[in-house]
Parts: C-alpha cells; sequence; structure tokens
C-alpha cells in the first residue's frame, strides 16, 4: 500500500500537535468548480509525526513505517505500520491524503486543478471525526480560537522589488519611489524566519516581480517549503522557465489585473503601448497550462462602461475576475491618482449596474450584512497585523502592502517573530476596536460598509487611520439605499403570488 498527501494540503508541524488544511483560503478556483474544500484538522502529537513522513510523492507504508521508526525506536515496527496505516486511512477519508496499490493509481487519484475537466468530488467525511469546515470558518478563525486568541501569522506579502514597467495611473505606490529589488539573502533570510513561525502562504509582488533576476529561484524555494504562493503580477514578462515553475507547485496562484478588453483603454491605464496584448496571451498560456488565476478589474473613470468586457472574458474562460470601484490614495498621502477614482454618483451608477448583470450580487450583500447584525463595539476593526504582514524590498514591515508609511519594524534589524509578537505599532493596532469609532458604531449605514483603516489613513494628510474617510461613508448609504430597495421588490413580488 502507498501513501501521499494531496497536492492541495498544507501540514505544519507545532510539535506537540499537527495542523492540516487545504489550500482554500489562499488560492483560487474556476468559475463553476464543484470541488469541494476539505477543511482544518488538528492533529495528536504521534499523528504530526505520521503527518511529518509523508510527502507530495507517494511512499510504501513499509518505508513509511522505518521512517517513523527512526524517530519512535523503542515501539516495535510491526505496530508502528499497524498504527500508521489505520491513521492514513482514516485521513484519507477525511480527503488530506490519498492511498494506492501502486504509486501510478495513487497520482491518478490526486485530483489536480483543471479548466477544463474537474470532476465532481465524493468526499467522504468521517462522521466519528469533528468536521471543522461545515461551519466555513477560515484557517485564521481556526488557529485563532486554537491558541486561544493569540494572533498567528499565516501569511506573508513579500514586495521582492518596488520596480514596475509599467505606469498604471491609479497605482497607491509613488513612482519614484520604484528604485530596487529586495537581496536575494534577505528573502531567503525572511523565508527561513516563515518556515520556523509554520506560515501558510506568501505573497509574492512588487512592482512587478519578475523583473528580478531571482524570482524563479524564490518560488522554487516557496515551493520546496510547500508554501502557499500568490504572485501578483501584470503576466507581461512572463516566460517559458518562470511558467514551469509556476507549473510544478500545485499550490500557487496568480492575480493579474486586466482593465479592459479594449487594448487602447488597457493601455491607457497602465501607461505602456502593448501591455494589453501581452498580459492576455500570458494569460491564456496559464489557462492553458492549468494553472489557478484571477483577474482583477479595477473599475476607473477609463473602463467603467467597458468592465464588463472583462467579466464576460473571464467567464469565457472559467476565470475567477474580481472588480472594485473604491482605489486608495497613494501611500504618501498625496491624491493626484484619485483623479481616476469613480466620483460617488459614478459609483451608484457602477453598482446599480453590477446589481442588475448579477443575481448573485444582492444576495451577497444581505448575507454580508446578516452577518454584521451582531456587531460588537469590541470587535476587531480589521484582519491587518492579526494574520497577515507585508515586507517590503528594503526590509520595512508593514500591516499591509498598502500602509507603507506605517513602518512596523525592520527585518534587517529585529527578526519577523519579535516584530509581530512585540512591535509597539502592530500592538497598537490590535487593541484598536470598533469602539474607537464611536461616529462608526452610530451610523445606520454601518452593516453596509467595510472599514479600512488604510484607506482612512493614506487619504488623511496626517496619515491617521481613525479619521474616517467619507467617501466610503457615502458609498455604505448607497449599499443601504439599494438593500431597501431590493429588499422592498421582493415583498412585493411576494405579495403577487
Amino acid at each position: 500500500m502507498f501513501f501521499k498527501k494531496k497536492s492541495n494540503v498544507i501540514f505544519r508541524n507545532f510539535k506537540s500537535f499537527g495542523y492540516v488544511t487545504d489550500n482554500r483560503n489562499f488560492g483560487y478556483k474556476r468559475l463553476n468548480d464543484n470541488r469541494k474544500d476539505i477543511g482544518d484538522k488538528i492533529l495528536s502529537e504521534s499523528g504530526a509525526v505520521f503527518l511529518s513522513v509523508l510527502s507530495k510523492k507517494a511512499q510504501a507504508i513499509d518505508e513509511l513505517s522505518k521512517k517513523i521508526n527512526k524517530i519512535y525506536p523503542d515501539i516495535d515496527i510491526a505496530s508502528i505500520k499497524n498504527d500508521a496505516q489505520e491513521f492514513y486511512l482514516d485521513l484519507e477519508k477525511d480527503g488530506f491524503i490519498i492511498s494506492g496499490k501502486t504509486l501510478e493509481e495513487c497520482d491518478e487519484k490526486d485530483e489536480k486543478f483543471s479548466y477544463t475537466n474537474i470532476l465532481e468530488s465524493n468526499l467522504e467525511t468521517n462522521p466519528n471525526n469533528i468536521s471543522y469546515f461545515e461551519n466555513e470558518r477560515s484557517t485564521q478563525d481556526f488557529l485563532r480560537e486554537y491558541f486561544n486568541d493569540k494572533p498567528q501569522l499565516t501569511s506573508l506579502h513579500v514586495e521582492i522589488t518596488s520596480k514596475c514597467n509599467e505606469r498604471c495611473i491609479h497605482c497607491y505606490i509613488p513612482h519614484e519611489n520604484k528604485i530596487s529589488h529586495i537581496n536575494p539573502d534577505l528573502f531567503y533570510s525572511i523565508l527561513n524566519q516563515a518556515i520556523k513561525m509554520n506560515l501558510l502562504h506568501i505573497t509574492l509582488s512588487g512592482g512587478e516581480p519578475m523583473l528580478h533576476d531571482n524570482f524563479c529561484d524564490f518560488l522554487a524555494k516557496c515551493r520546496e517549503n510547500e508554501f502557499s504562493v500568490s504572485v501578483l503580477s501584470n503576466l507581461t514578462l512572463l516566460n517559458d522557465q518562470i511558467l514551469e515553475e509556476m507549473k510544478a507547485n500545485p499550490l500557487l496562484g496568480i492575480q493579474v489585473s486586466l482593465y479592459s478588453m479594449d487594448s487602447n483603454i488597457h493601455d491607457e491605464i497602465t501607461a505602456i503601448k502593448g501591455s494589453f496584448e501581452k498580459t492576455k496571451k500570458a494569460i491564456l498560456k496559464l489557462i492553458e497550462n492549468n494553472i489557478p488565476l484571477k483577474i482583477s478589474c479595477p473599475i476607473l473613470k477609463q473602463n467603467k462602461h467597458c468592465y464588463h468586457d472583462v467579466i464576460k472574458w473571464a467567464k469565457e474562460h472559467k476565470i475567477s475576475v474580481g472588480n472594485d470601484y473604491v482605489i486608495i490614495a497613494k501611500y504618501n498621502h498625496s491624491t493626484q491618482n484619485l483623479n481616476h477614482r469613480l466620483s460617488i454618483d459614478e459609483v451608484e451608477d457602477v453598482m446599480n449596474d453590477i446589481a442588475k448583470n448579477d443575481t448573485e450580487y444582492m444576495v451577497q450583500m444581505d448575507r454580508e450584512v446578516e452577518e454584521k447584525q451582531n456587531m460588537s463595539e469590541n470587535d476587531f476593526v480589521c484582519s491587518v497585523c492579526l494574520s497577515s504582514m507585508c515586507i517590503a524590498d528594503n526590509g520595512n514591515v508593514y500591516p499591509c502592502a498598502g500602509w507603507q508609511d506605517y513602518i512596523v519594524g525592520n527585518i534587517k534589524n529585529t527578526p519577523l517573530k519579535e516584530i509581530w509578537d512585540h512591535a509597539e505599532k502592530v500592538n497598537y493596532l490590535r487593541n484598536l476596536r470598533k469602539k474607537d469609532f464611536p461616529q462608526c458604531l452610530k451610523c445606520s449605514d454601518r452593516n453596509f460598509c467595510t472599514m479600512c483603516m488604510v484607506r482612512n489613513a493614506n487619504e488623511d494628510p496626517q496619515g491617521n487611520p481613525l479619521s474616517v474617510n467619507s467617501f466610503f461613508c457615502k458609498t455604505a448609504k448607497i449599499n443601504r439605499i439599494m438593500m431597501d430597495k431590493w429588499k422592498k421588490e421582493i415583498n412585493n413580488e411576494k405579495c403577487c403570488l
């Protein structure tokens, strides 16, 4: 009998226990993907040892038993083999690992991401085990509960370069600051520290990350350590070497911005002629090679009448697509880029247009509003410094990628774990609660608003994250009016039946 970990599974050994999860919190799915998520599971100390000897390549039970026996030399190998096989078969029922009579059978049963051939999962869960995934909790929520609310760093955003080969008109990074690459030794140091902290996910971005000469090496090292990886790129520099490395990591996904199917409009936004054709060609190449992909389509004044074409094209190619009608100011508090942001009237038009063309839009909003009904004044404001951080090419550490004038430490001078656990600014942000925004708690539109401190800070001349940005208050009001109208229409329809 042979056993292997599923290709979309991440395992971390905390010594006293083990943690295993699928990649659902960090990976991208194709549209209409009907595969079931597996969820999370805590393993005992011995269970963690048993799982630690598994890899993404199938191994015979006898070989696995010998590896375990080296850790438990006082236990006879026959008992180890029996216990290990029983444990692996239980984990297979939970969906985390695969068994087979041959190496080939294991590989055939390991369902890979595909744009053309995704089969409905026949996952059967063990009714005797606690199902941690039925409530669809995130990995962060799961670990926070297990560690008694002590924040765990699970996701790290690393900007491996500030340089970029495009000049996007709405970018929050001042162009004069796009000047350098991360030193490879610094990146590997960050990676080693992340390994010791049992990090799950790494985002590589820039600038344009493919400009870095060591980009492929960085990807390979992330793969070797079984990190879930997201790459934020314009894809204009994609080549065969990068493509092959991307294909090698089943835990990797790409996010790319596509602004319009009209090349002139897309190129106007990137300020680089020919960028549309390069990006589109690269997207099709990723699809051809079954690399998970998400398209981001920020809605600006320039593309407000044609963003639908991007959504339509993405759906035709089974690609997930997201759009956002609100861009943030530059992190140095200059606001020239906001000249391209939609006005409130334009936002309202776009929101109504999205609702008209997407039947799930209002349903999803209603669900989110319902979840906020029980919001407490002691709830966290957002997730910054609770599960994630960002590190720039110069070693500066920020709460998130857009908030780069709020430096909480520098990785060259202070270990990542010390910054995460003890930095004064980190703890300040962690201690902020909804009650620190009293005007928001009293607002009738509060359940229709998503508070974002970086949006506040970047647009405030002094960088104050507590300075509520009225632009977002107005968008919340639009949401509330739309919801009231939608609910009224539903009630009228029911009365007519």
